[in-house]
């Protein structure tokens, strides 16, 4: 998939939800995790690293007949990030917070970025946004278990 598909899927998903986060296409993201996007509060913008989605997708779905809506999915997680009205007052929070509840904390600003992807992609199959949001919260879910274990 070139970069100029994922431009043409990140302007028309922008556009249809006004969006004014800037959008940011890079290759890989630095580091040895494999990450498909991040939000920077700071400067409201999304980065989305093309050779880790594909990577991503590929590991999920390894027929990758399904990277176009696969890169939606992970875009329109980033777009929940950015379009979270609680992400400010629960990233301060996590400043402050001791291990239990900044596990509880991630895992609730996973959770409202998924909860808007949802609510913004009606054309992509509800079976396949779920499978990529179990894979992508399980972490979250499981440090949250683990603290309720040895609490």
């Amino acid at each position: 998939m070139t970069k100029e598909i994922f431009q043409q899927i990140v302007g028309e998903m922008a556009g249809r939800l006004d969006s004014d986060v800037k959008v940011i296409l890079e290759d890989a993201f630095p580091g040895s995790r494999l990450v498909g996007g991040k939000y920077s509060m700071s400067t409201n913008s999304i980065t989305m690293f093309t050779d880790d989605v594909t990577e991503q997708c590929l590991r999920l779905f390894p027929e990758g007949e399904c990277l176009s809506d696969y890169f939606k999915v992970v875009f329109a997680h980033e777009l929940g990030h950015a379009h979270d009205e609680e992400l400010e007052e629960l990233a301060d929070s996590l400043d402050y917070a001791g291990e239990p509840e900044k596990n509880r904390l991630m895992l609730r600003i996973e959770q409202n970025a998924w909860e808007f992807a949802r609510s913004v992609l009606p054309d992509v199959p509800a079976s396949f946004l779920e499978k990529i949001e179990r894979q992508s919260l399980a972490p979250y879910f499981l440090a949250v278990e683990k603290d309720l274990v040895f609490s």
